[in-house]
Formats: C-alpha cells, structure tokens, sequence
C-alpha cells in the first residue's frame, strides 16, 4: 500500500504528488512551516491526508521550541498553529488534527516538556494508524453498496494518495474489488489540477483495477450510454445537514447522477464532518492560482492577461446525495439526524 505521508527520522516525508505520475519522489518536511508549504503547494492533498500531515506539522513544531514552562511552550506552539491553518481553508481535516493535537497538549501540562513533546510525537503516529484504519472501516461499510460487474464514476482522488492509506472513495473500490467482485473504474481527469488523470488512474493501475481516463466533460455521455452504475466520490468538509464539499466539478457529476437516476455516494470519516456548520453556504471555498488553469507543463493554455476563475471546491446539496459512506456507518437521508447519530457514536464508542 502507497505510504502517503509517515513519521520518519523527525520528518513528516510525504510523497511528492506534483510529481506523479512520471516521477516517484520523497519530500522530508522537518518544521511545521515545511510542512505547511508541502499542504499549501498539494505536495499533499486530500483532507484526511492534509489532517494526518497537519497532526505531524504540530509536532515537529513542538519539538522546536525552546520554553521555561508550559505556558511559554503553549503560546509558541499556538502561533506555529494559526499560521498552519491559513495553508488551506476548505478541508476541515487541517483544522481537526489541529485541535486534536492542541488538546493533547493541553492535557499534558503537567508533564515535563520532553515527555510532554514525546505525547505529541505518539499522538501523531495514532491520528495516521486511526486514518488507515478509518478508511478500511469506510470500505467495508461501502463495499455493500457496489455490485458485481459495476461500472463506478469517481471524480477527483480520493484514494490511498488522498489519506495516510487505502482511500476513502478508492477505498471503498478497492474492498469491492477485495470481496471478489469484478469492477470497472471511470476516473474524471478532474481539471485543472489533473488530480484524477495523475493520481486515480496511477493508483489504480498500480493495483491492477481497470480503470479508463475520460475528460471531466465526458461524463454525461457515458451517463447517457448506460455505461456508469454508480458514482463514489471523496469529500473535504460535510455540513450537518449533508451538503458536501468536495473538488470543483463534482457538483457537476452530481446533477448528472440524479439526471439519469445513479446513485451517487459519498465516502469520507467522521473527522470530515462539521456539524457546526448548518449548511454547505457557510463552507469557505479556497480561490487558487489562475496559472493552474492557464499553464499545464509549464506551456501556457490561454492568452496572456486571460482573466481566470479558480475555486477549487464546490458543494453538492444533501439532495443529490444518496448516501454518506463513514468509517461509523452509512448516512442515509435526513442527513442532520443520521450524521448527527455517527458523530455521536464516534465520540461515544
């Protein structure tokens, strides 16, 4: 199983993944303002991925700094925390490993600060081993919902370079594909990053799931074609009542969905939801560059001086989605009863 991001030698290292699918290479991030960097640029990408990093980012932090006591050690370590926040506003991940980890330091007050530094290190490696864990759990949960022989669209990557392994769409595909059912992948390019060109399909190809690159635009033609069963999809943030943030487009493939009567799922963990937000209107969408829409290998794909739009996300209201894969269970509509229900269960195992 690809390892996207792990504690090694006092560095998050991550693979690079502006560099595939033609160059497998390692980034070691030894500071938290590294580690921010790596999550700004989508050296690594996907919200439990960016939650797993950010919990690594807060300890290489912690390790640090130099303090007298607690309170010196803690109002360092806030700072280095809000700034790495700022590295990406839509996935709420980055702001939960954060926190998490901030409790756990707040627990560990009385402890000495080497011990203290050393928690933070565990609780970093725990937070990655529960992301992995969390994503087999969703795939078992999901696996139920795809047949044998189906045809699933995903847009997007929501596989094991999306997580600290497995995946949660492309984990639901790959448990599918584990309880012997044979399963055929449509993967949206999804532009302009080419997350779904780059990444879906090279994992998927490692793994040797038939998978077949088609333009984002395509989707409704193979739609209409009777040649799509299903559509899983990742997520970055879920409102309470079901409205998911996810890449931009995948609102588009949602609408297709319900056109042409496919159910369209969503898998994310339970750290991807934020019940307190009421509804996706309150999601904040990150604006990118616009030379990720105009230049592509470095050769420019529009004038120069083109005026660009660039959200990176969209959100899908909760009454196109048919159901919301968790590693707690699955979601069905009233999503603010059944969502609220798994974050309970999740909080109170």
């Amino acid at each position: 199983m690809i390892k996207t991001v792990e504690l090694v030698d006092g560095a998050a290292r991550m693979i690079d993944q502006t560099r595939l699918p033609t160059e497998k290479v390692f980034v070691d991030c030894r500071t938290i303002e590294e580690v921010g960097h790596a999550i700004k640029t989508m050296i690594i990408r996907g919200a439990p991925a960016i939650g797993v990093a950010a919990a690594m980012g807060v300890s290489l932090g912690a390790d640090a700094i130099s303090a007298e006591d607690f309170d010196g050690f803690y109002s360092q370590l806030e700072k280095k925390c809000d700034e790495l926040a700022q590295s990406r506003p839509t996935a709420v991940n980055l702001a939960w490993g954060i926190d998490r980890m901030k409790r756990v330091a707040r627990a560990g007050k009385d402890l000495s600060l080497p011990a203290l530094k050393k928690r933070l290190r565990e609780e970093a490696q725990t937070i990655c081993d529960e992301d992995i864990a969390a994503n087999r759990a969703m795939g078992s949960f999901g696996q139920t919902l795809i047949a044998d022989g189906n045809n699933v669209l995903t847009h997007c990557n929501a596989g094991a370079l999306a997580t600290a392994g497995f995946g949660t769409a492309l984990g639901v595909i790959r448990a599918a594909v584990n309880a012997g059912k044979k399963i055929n992948v449509l993967a949206n390019e999804t532009r302009p990053f080419l997350q779904g060109a780059r990444l879906t399909v090279w994992e998927l190809m490692e793994d040797n799931i038939p998978v077949k690159l088609i333009t984002d635009s395509m989707a409704g033609y193979f739609m209409q074609k009777k040649q799509v069963d299903v559509v899983v999809v990742g997520a970055d943030r879920i409102a309470a009542n079901g409205d998911v943030a996810n890449k931009i487009g995948t609102y588009m493939v949602s609408v297709l969905a319900k056109t042409h009567n496919i159910p369209f799922y969503v898998a994310a963990p339970i750290s991807t939801l934020d019940l307190s937000l009421a509804s996706g209107e309150e999601i904040p969408i990150e604006e990118r560059s616009a030379d990720e829409v105009t230049i592509i290998n470095n050769k420019r794909m529009a004038p120069e001086g083109a005026v660009v739009a660039h959200p990176a996300f969209d959100v899908t209201p909760n009454h196109l989605v048919t159901a919301i894969i968790t590693n707690k269970g699955i979601a069905l509509p009233p999503f603010t009863e059944s969502l609220k229900k798994l974050a309970g269960e999740s909080a109170n195992p």
